[in-house]
């Protein structure tokens, strides 16, 4: 038998930590491959080690839980597989500073491998934070497997598949368009490019011809670039510019001849129908510029200031460039106008500086054939997307992918395993360092300086994390996983990357389901971010009103895919909610002897109420945990915890509790226990540490609850008849306590009441006239046959087909009533003379508006009126009287 004093108060600062601190201690959340067992896996995204945990963090992480202590408790062999990220350009951001504040150094005065080590110790000192912080909300993951993306496991799973792909022709090195960030200074996926609004301009600008035949017109919102324009397009099939075509046009300022081409890229519709082709500085530029081998001019550094090609810029701001060449262009007369536009501009997803296309040299992955099975297995459902909706986002960014860009200009990180012959230029692509040239025999080899994208490891997270590329057992039995939970916002970023990777290297998918939950905003429907200073810091949250608090408020106001918006009252709520089954739990706890045996054959219609109750609800709530609604299942558990089994149950049990029929209060404790046993195991995913805090306190249990068999039909509880009798029952209460509410009945006044209806409701309330008699606070039930044997003056209501008839005689106190009356009577009366007198003022009735003297009239009439019905009460009870 357990302790069984819970404490008094509900506070979770006594008891969240030192059970998680058990939990781990006890291995309780550990998975190995069981062959008795089907096996259940998520594995976790794992959150940058340069992160604080957020609140979309505790989100992603607190469905991620919900759905794996369900399932454990389900009897899956359930594997949460926790690890960071190595984070390339984020980390590398901090290293860089810290080098800078604690010695005044940069990088490259320190070099590469000095860096790198202090990159390490950076990641020894404050990589494991967020692992901590994930520990306080109380994530079940086994860590005894964490991950690290650069750990030696991942690292030798990202040289496999590296070489893998290149040896296949699926990564080639090449000069291309890339995103570049001048801040960060390295090369960007598409999908690392966020798109934000700016306020900006359309210059128009006018080309003279070279043949002095005039002009063409363009708009552009980059000016600057027209330093490397190579050529205008116009679409072949508009007239207004076909005599022009094969034409030659003058670059203002600057007199480079070059070409007027047709390319159906062109919109007609758009602005002049003629666009300046720039093919260093624009992604459609360069595929106009490859189709029609025009040279591609770049005009900016790196840093995104102007090179030497633009002549007396160079050196300048690109937008210092911006302004100074408008000038000059507006000085020459090539500027014809300057019109504002708001528009979408591409910032780097890290600093969010305005990103910069330029060519350059670097590594991509081939993607068209990669994704093939990936849009195959999306048209099959093969993965399925939740909700559905986002497989239109998910289809649209594989129909359109692009070769992705995989390396970037940086040290921490995956370094890339090719190597170049510095004697005859070969390239070595290669698991191990090579000691010679495959081609020439020299060993003069330099690894290539830059690493690989950070998505390009995590691209490998399912598999590799499971020791892929051995064949290993937990690879075997784990592989492929169940549920990615993931924001909408990384689809691309993610999933898609794992998905083509899953294919490819383990020829199935990585997983089942893509839950897709939207974002935390604040209360007013704004994104958290640290420029509006809106961000709530979960941490704090969690101690202030516990974890499980916030658990609660964040999957109750979830549904897939779409935002949550934060409101601390909502978590206040929940606390509240908490507090409720703290102290309906103390009083069960109170009243408890031992753990007895329900006597099925001898049930009360309370008892087999609940006991039906709490098995529908049960598998309700299990029916919506495997369709993935959790914010559904948390609403029931809320309204049938608070509503049904404390507000109803525990009343109708305390009867029992302190009478004297010892086999009555055994078979309210054996049924109590039973169904509160049930409510914590529900219960337990989404508030795992009050619900084990009262398990471990109750009689009988044996081990955690979260190893505890989740509550299913073998019970055999369901009684329709006992749900619908108690149904009535408890809708006459209602009926009789709302009654006296809108009477203004003090609660303590007992009533009579008096019902009409069939021999089905006669013969139940007859059964449960006890439990009406106490908990509707009436002296007696008196059945008629019809409304003629009633009292005239009586207060009616009706529930399912009986007519529930109180007395007025039992409701009203005639001497107060009559007390009220003549108070109101008063202030009616006051009211009625000061709008009479207003409309005898003549003076009035002639300067005021008819609608002001006809909205005084309507007044008047009102006041009477109820001045009336007021007279008419008072002589009603003056006869009572």
């Amino acid at each position: 038998m357990s302790d069984k004093n819970l404490e008094k108060k509900y506070d979770p600062k006594l008891f969240e930590e030192r059970l998680y601190r058990q939990w781990e201690s006890e291995g309780n959340f550990g998975a190995r491959p069981n062959p008795d067992k089907e096996p259940f896996t998520i594995v976790l995204p794992p959150p940058n080690i340069t992160g604080h945990l957020h609140m979309g963090h505790a989100l992603d992480q607190t469905i991620q839980d919900i759905l794996i202590r369900f399932k454990r408790m389900q009897g899956f062999e359930a594997l949460w597989l926790p690890g960071t990220d190595h984070a390339s350009i984020a980390t590398e951001v901090k290293v860089v500073e810290k080098i800078m504040k604690d010695e005044g150094k940069s990088k490259d005065e320190i070099g590469r491998e000095e860096f790198l080590e202090r990159a390490w110790e950076w990641k020894a000192e404050y990589g494991d934070r967020i692992v901590e912080q994930m520990k306080k909300l109380g994530s079940s993951c086994d860590w005894t497997r964490e991950r690290f993306t650069m750990d030696e496991g991942c690292n030798k799973a990202v040289t496999e598949v590296f070489v893998k792909l290149y040896e296949e022709g699926h990564i080639y090195r090449g000069n291309r368009l890339i995103n570049w960030c001048p801040d960060c200074k390295t090369s960007l996926s598409d999908a690392e490019v966020e798109h934000e609004e700016h306020k900006g301009n359309f210059w128009h600008v006018r080309y003279p011809m070279k043949d002095g035949g005039g002009f063409i017109e363009i708009a552009t919102t980059r000016p600057e670039t027209i330093l490397g324009d190579t050529a205008i397009a116009v679409n072949p099939k508009d007239e207004k510019y076909s005599e022009l075509v094969g034409k030659t046009v003058i670059v203002p300022l600057i007199d480079r001849e070059i070409p007027v081409i047709a390319d159906s890229y062109v919109d007609m519709d758009f602005g002049t129908g003629a666009v300046k082709i720039t093919p260093a500085h624009d992604p459609n530029d360069f595929e106009v510029g490859q189709r029609h081998d025009l040279e591609q001019i770049n005009v900016m550094n790196e840093d995104a200031t102007m090179n030497e090609n633009a002549g007396k810029y160079e050196g300048m701001d690109r937008y210092e460039c911006r302004k100074a060449l408008v000038a000059d262009l507006d000085e020459a007369g090539f500027l014809v106008k300057t019109v504002e536009h708001q528009h979408n501009v591409g910032t780097c997803y890290r600093c969010h500086t305005v990103v910069e296309p330029l060519v350059s040299e670097q590594w991509f992955v081939h993607m068209d054939e990669l994704v093939k099975p990936v849009i195959e297995s999306a048209n099959e459902n093969d993965i399925e997307i939740v909700p559905e909706k986002f497989k239109k986002v998910y289809m649209h960014w594989l129909e359109n992918i692009r070769d992705w860009c995989i390396s970037r200009q940086l040290w921490w990180g995956h370094r890339i395993p090719a190597y170049y012959c510095q004697d005859c230029g070969e390239t070595i692509v290669a698991s191990k360092a090579p000691e010679k040239c495959t081609k020439c025999g020299s060993s003069n080899l330099v690894q290539d300086e830059d690493v690989l994208d950070t998505w390009f490891s995590s691209a490998l997270w399912p598999f590799s994390t499971l020791g892929w590329p051995d064949k290993t057992a937990d690879l075997e039995y784990f592989y492929p996983t169940d549920v990615l939970v993931t924001g909408y916002d990384i689809i691309f970023f993610w999933v898609i990357r794992m998905a083509f990777s899953g294919y490819e290297q383990m020829n199935e998918r990585p997983f089942k389901y893509v839950l897709v939950h939207g974002l935390v905003r604040d209360d007013q429907g704004r994104k958290m971010s640290k420029s509006l200073g809106n961000g709530i810091d979960p941490l704090e949250v969690i101690d202030l009103y516990g974890a499980d608090a916030l658990r609660f408020m964040l999957a109750s106001g979830n549904s897939p895919g779409n935002d949550l918006r934060f409101y601390m009252e909502r978590v206040e709520a929940s606390r509240n909610f908490a507090n409720k089954l703290w102290n309906a739990s103390r009083f069960v706890l109170m009243n408890l002897e031992d753990e007895y045996e329900i006597d099925r054959s001898n049930l009360s219609m309370p008892d087999a109420w609940i006991l039906s109750r709490t098995e529908k609800v049960g598998e309700e709530i299990t029916g919506n945990l495997e369709q993935f609604e959790l914010g559904l299942a948390a609403q029931k558990l809320y309204d049938f915890i608070w509503n049904e089994f404390c507000d109803w149950y525990i009343e109708l049990a305390k009867s029992r509790f302190y009478g004297d029929d010892e086999k009555a209060k055994r078979q309210a404790q054996a049924v109590i226990l039973k169904v509160l046993k049930d409510l914590l195991k529900l219960l337990h995913p989404f508030m795992p540490f009050i619900t084990e805090e009262i398990w471990q306190h109750l009689p009988g249990i044996d081990g955690s609850i979260m190893l505890q068999d989740w509550p299913g039909k073998e019970s055999g509880f369901a009684n329709e008849a006992a749900e619908k009798g108690m149904g009535l029952v408890m809708g006459v209460i209602k009926s009789v306590r709302n009654t006296r509410a809108e009477m203004n009945v003090a609660p303590s006044k007992k009533v009579r009441i008096v019902l009409i209806g069939g021999d089905y409701e006669k013969a139940t309330i007859n059964e449960n006239m006890e439990t009406v008699l106490s908990l509707a606070n009436v002296t007696e039930v008196d059945f008629k046959e019809s409304k003629e044997e009633i009292e005239s003056d009586s207060a009616t209501s009706i529930f399912e087909g009986v007519e529930i008839f109180i007395p007025m005689d039992d409701l009203v106190d005639y001497e107060k009533e009559m007390e009220r009356l003549s108070k109101e009577k008063a202030k009616v009366e006051k009211e009625l003379e000061r709008v009479s007198k207003k409309l005898v003022n003549e003076g009035f009735i002639k300067k005021a508006p008819e609608a002001l003297v006809e909205q005084e009239r309507e007044k008047k009439r009102k006041f009477k009126d109820m001045y009336d019905k007021i007279e008419e009460r008072i002589e009603m009870v003056k006869d009572k009287l």
